[in-house]
């Protein structure tokens, strides 16, 4: 590394160093300190704001200002007088204690030139997004990574202080029901004036206080005052440059906002790799439906039967063609009703191309166990996808005065998927064969809830929540193979052609009562009435496909299966001094009924569940919180089964229809502390979950296929999880360090011959990363970082290092350059495998001042690597990867802002 270089990234440090502090008390006329007050110090020259504060909980403030250069220091607090000073700085460093006076908050006759960049209003911290830009922003994502406090990962998700943001809003309406991912992605930079993050965030004002809202936070963007009433947004088009196959990007995105009504319009088509909207945004998109049974201490969660098709990896693969569009709206009909929805489509073609290595230790008894043997299996697969999405939502909202709410909504998820994959396979225990699969399935789900909220006064508050799920799935596989998996049952054939169908249908309904007695302001007794119902069917047929076209049915199950909890729940919370307490009990009622066969499983049995909710707030930016809770948790129809399933190619299954609930008891501990003062932001939580009686896999393996049962373990599973990050924000520098551990124990059972084994495999995920970034007005900007990944799964270790940079610059008005760079280190701790490549991007964009025009050219994969690695772990075996990604690509775009 060379020194020109070393001195470039020591600069920012040098700068620091060659500044004056300014710092002091903020006090009220009695003397007592005021917490949360604004500084600001503005250049007299420049009149450019140099430096931002905001009081601790002594009242102290501290300014970085520049030494010889006069200022004009303006203080305000809710509820006071604001105040002005003028002062000039030398060399050296400075103290000043301010008064205010009791009165309006104003500055009279004062020319207010800066608004203050942060600042504090209660539960919400306001952000002036233009105090943070520095002219290269395009959309939202850019400038809330520049925000203090603030990040947004690679899938669109944003954290405030840790904490992950449940529901974007803008001006108050849900975007897209909250989703973060298409807000952070499309919304405009430009059109933002101010972003709000709302702590303690409570959606049902009548539920605000009672509820435990510490660790809810949603975000509200507010619109510029020129894009209010008026249409705004942009148009953008672009084509491939010396390319032999064409490429092409067109992105029109149109928003409108006033107080009656909002409409959003994006739409994205190309085949360069861009995927606003993926089948995991799919598949994970609740649309702002809530968990109703939250307190009620059981889990019945209805599995997907998504057949495990192949899913993206950092978006990226060898061939990947978009066609995306999505509409949102609200309407206000009255002052009491409003009416909003969405509807998104989604239409990818992908192609990806995988080389693959699985590796298994294999015992040769109970007793004597002997020396493990492993089997080892590579593949080459080539696999394309067509995936077609749709989501619509309709949401009503009744509010005709604060002590009544009336909610409805509807969401229909409806999809095609279809997968054709052809791979060769090459075993140290089995003669190699090429295989050909096909999935396919088209499932449906609607998804309806009503929500009633009436307060009746101080005392009596009364919530009526009921939601219904109907889902209906239909997958299809198909495997055709050259060598024998299931002795003694498939018909001689010199190609195993095997096909499987599934028909699985539910119908699920959750509803709820809660009544809320305010005991005093600071304690109230919360009393749940609840039931959950489910019905689900289950129809499988797998057979055998002969060369004269006759069928052999392999398998087939019937199953119909019937859940019901009902449960009662009381809950008191009470506030004493900095510690808040809600502990709490409910008592469940279960019957189940498994039919399948002409034979019937019953279960009916009484549970008691306990849960505890303490928070120490330790200051008003301080906490520590701890959760507690007892589940029981239950299976669904999938696994009841008892004939064979195929699930893949090698792998079949049977259930077991005399399965058992398994019982989970989770500790929670968070800390999190926010300091204004000096913007450092540090939180940090530890999980641990046992689970007792789990349900679990009974394997035997023969060769590469493995055929398995469910069962109840008599060990308990345990998962422990750690993450600490600590974040400091100082003048125009950003740092973070973040640790996120993982370490988990399974217990399985390894059918050998006539005995059984006990198969326990753990594994312990590291994740290290460390980041620094400027955020200059008028210089080149930086951001650093470092990732180290450790995965140890028992029977391998595999390590990623990955340094990364990141380079924007507005330069001359009109141009901003923005370029990323990422490099991967990749191997196996016995460096049987090691890998490097790397990633750079670059784009050079050209729009004067108050044009409409904007043009750009930007290059993807400068490099041209051709492959990405990783790896995976099951309870069985480990699996690592390698897997072609898409070339090099130049776009120039033009790009039309409305």
């Amino acid at each position: 590394m060379t020194k020109t270089f070393l001195l470039f990234l020591l600069l920012p440090f040098f700068a620091v160093a060659q500044s004056v502090k300014l710092d002091g008390f903020i006090l009220d006329q009695s003397g007592k300190p005021l917490e949360m007050a604004n500084v600001m110090a503005v250049n007299v020259v420049t009149k450019q704001m140099d430096s931002y504060a905001i009081t601790n909980d002594k009242g102290r403030y501290q300014l970085t200002l520049k030494p010889n250069a006069t200022y004009s220091v303006k203080v305000s607090y809710l509820g006071m007088q604001s105040k002005e000073l003028t002062l000039s700085t030398l060399s050296e460093n400075l103290s000043q204690n301010i008064t205010l006076e009791a009165g309006a908050e104003q500055l009279q006759g004062v020319e207010i030139v800066r608004e203050m960049p942060v600042s504090i209003k209660g539960d919400t911290i306001v952000y002036n997004a233009d105090s943070f830009k520095t002219g290269t922003e395009r959309k939202l994502e850019d400038v809330l990574k520049k925000l203090p406090g603030v990040e947004v990962n690679k899938d669109g998700e944003v954290e405030v202080e840790g904490k992950k943001v449940q529901k974007l809003m803008v001006e108050g309406k849900d975007f897209f029901d909250g989703d973060t991912k298409l807000g952070v992605k499309n919304i405009p930079a430009d059109a933002i004036d101010k972003v709000q993050v709302l702590r303690n965030y409570n959606e049902i004002g009548a539920l605000k206080g009672l509820e435990n809202n510490e660790e809810n936070v949603a975000m509200n963007i507010k619109l510029k005052s020129g894009k209010k009433n008026f249409w705004f947004g942009d148009m953008t088009a672009g084509i491939g440059v010396g390319h032999e196959d064409s490429r092409y990007i067109v992105n029109p995105k149109v928003f409108y906002y006033s107080p009656e009504y909002s409409l959003n319009l994006i739409g994205n088509f190309n085949n360069i790799g861009e995927l606003p909207f993926t089948p995991q945004d799919y598949f994970k998109f609740t649309g702002g439906f809530k968990n109703l049974m939250r307190k009620g201490g059981t889990g019945f969660n209805v599995s997907s039967n998504d057949l495990g098709l192949t899913l993206l990896r950092n978006n990226r693969a060898k061939e990947i063609e978009t066609q995306f569009g999505a509409a949102n709206f609200s309407y206000n009909i009255n002052k009491a009703w409003g009416l909003s929805g969405f509807a998104i489509v989604s239409a990818t073609k992908t192609d990806l191309e995988t080389q693959s290595q699985v590796s298994r230790r294999d015992f040769q008894g109970l007793n004597n166990p002997g020396t493990p043997t492993e089997t080892i299996q590579n593949t080459q697969e080539a696999t394309h996808q067509k995936s077609n999405l749709g989501l619509f939502k309709i949401s009503s909202s009744y509010k005709p005065d604060t002590a009544l709410q009336i909610d409805y909504d509807a969401l229909l998820k409806k999809s095609r998927n279809d997968e054709y994959t052809g791979l060769f396979s090459t075993s140290n225990v089995e003669d190699p064969q090429n295989i050909n699969t096909l999935k396919k399935q088209d499932p449906v789900s609607l998804n309806q809830n009503f929500n009633l909220y009436y307060t009746k006064n101080d005392k009596h508050v009364f919530a009526v929540e009921a939601q219904h799920l109907y889902q209906d799935e239909d997958p299809f596989y198909n495997a055709q193979l050259n060598s024998q998996v299931l002795e003694n049952i498939l018909v001689f054939d010199d190609r195993y052609n095997l096909n499987q169908s599934r028909f699985v249908k539910t119908n699920k309904t959750d509803a709820k009562f809660d009544y809320y007695y305010m005991l005093t302001p600071k304690s109230n007794i919360n009393v749940t009435v609840g039931d959950t119902y489910s019905y689900q069917s289950f129809d499988s047929s797998f057979y055998q496909i002969l060369d004269n076209d006759a069928t052999n049915l392999v398998s087939g199950n019937r199953v119909n299966f019937r859940f019901n909890d009902a449960f009662l729940g009381l809950h008191y919370k009470f506030i004493t001094g900095k510690f808040t307490f809600n502990p709490g009990v409910s008592v469940h009622q279960y019957n189940t009924d498994n039919a399948q066969g002409g034979v019937g499983q019953d279960q009916n049995f009484i549970r008691v569940l306990p849960d505890v909710y303490a928070l120490y707030q330790i200051k008003k930016s301080e906490s520590l919180t701890y959760n507690y809770a007892m589940t029981t948790d239950f299976t669904d129809v999938t696994k009841l089964a008892e004939n064979f399933v195929m699930n893949n190619y090698n792998s079949f299954a049977r259930g077991n229809p005399f399965l058992e609930n398994a019982l989970v008891q989770t500790h929670s501990l968070r800390y999190f502390k926010y300091n204004m003062f000096n913007f450092t932001n540090i939180f940090g939580f530890v999980n641990y979950s046992r689970r007792v009686d789990a349900v679990k896999t009974r394997a035997t393996f023969v060769g590469i296929n493995q055929f398995s049962t469910p069962y109840n373990s008599n060990f308990a599973d345990e998962m422990l999880t750690g993450v600490a990050n600590y974040g400091r924000s100082f003048g125009k520098y950003k740092a973070s360090v973040n640790v996120n551990l993982n370490w988990s124990k399974f217990n399985n059972l390894r059918q050998i011959g006539n005995f059984e084994r006990l198969n326990q495999t753990e594994s312990f995920t590291q994740a290290y990363t460390a980041k620094f970034s400027t955020n200059y007005k008028s210089a080149p900007n930086l951001e650093l970082g470092y990732n180290i990944m450790i995965n140890d799964y028992q029977q391998a270790t595999f390590y990623t290092h990955r340094p990364s940079a990141r380079l924007d610059y507005y330069f001359w008005d009109a141009f901003s350059l923005v370029s990323e760079y990422e490099f991967f280190h990749y191997n196996s701790a016995d460096n049987m495998i090691e890998n490097e490549y790397d990633f750079l991007s670059a784009s050079l964009i050209y729009q004067k001042k108050g044009s409409p025009w904007e043009y750009k050219i930007a290059a993807t994969n400068l490099l041209n690597t051709t492959s990405l690695n990783d790896d995976s772990f099951t309870q069985f075996a480990t699996r690592t990867s390698q897997y072609v990604v898409q070339p090099r690509y130049l776009i120039f775009s033009l790009k039309f802002n409305l």
